[in-house]
């Protein structure tokens, strides 16, 4: 069965397709829309997505979109959803170490989810926030200048 959106986000998708005469520019706010619905962005979704938004957008396109950022899960994950910078400014302040503290603290490996289904830990590109590192983005949150304390802090407020 092929992904259905809510009425709040068909709605949404209206006024989107109304706004910007180009459909492309309704592929990003789609995929936000399906990732807040369901948490993640799956084909069925890109396909419903595709079919909404029309000619001339196929699936490819909102595959070639998803696929390229990072902001969009392809999988679900966690009810925290840890995403750790991985570029060399961030390393270069300690994003590294950082990101073996938070695998110890949960128990789990970069890229998985804990068994609870509570968080789950990804390395992505650019986070935007280098003059602040080491840092993390919890969800829609930046967290910045990231001790090992600061983090077990967060880890524990958030269980």
């Amino acid at each position: 069965m092929s992904y259905q959106f809510s009425s709040q986000s068909v709605a949404r998708l209206d006024k989107l397709l109304e706004m910007f005469p180009d459909k492309r520019s309704v592929i990003l706010p789609g995929l936000y829309l399906l990732q807040k619905e369901q948490g993640f962005v799956d084909r069925e979704g890109m396909e419903a997505l595709a079919e909404k938004i029309g000619s001339p957008i196929s699936l490819a396109q909102v595959y070639g979109v998803a696929t390229f950022y990072t902001l969009y899960n392809k999988k679900p994950v966690g009810k925290y959803h840890i995403q750790i910078c991985g570029t060399s400014s961030c390393y270069m302040r300690g994003n590294d170490k950082l990101e073996k503290h938070i695998c110890s603290n949960l128990g789990i490996e970069l890229g998985e989810t804990t068994p609870d289904k509570k968080f789950t830990l990804e390395e992505v590109e650019c986070l935007g926030a280098c003059g602040y590192a080491p840092m993390v983005q919890i969800n829609d949150a930046y967290y910045e200048n990231l001790t090992f304390e600061k983090m077990d802090e967060i880890l524990k407020d958030l269980t």
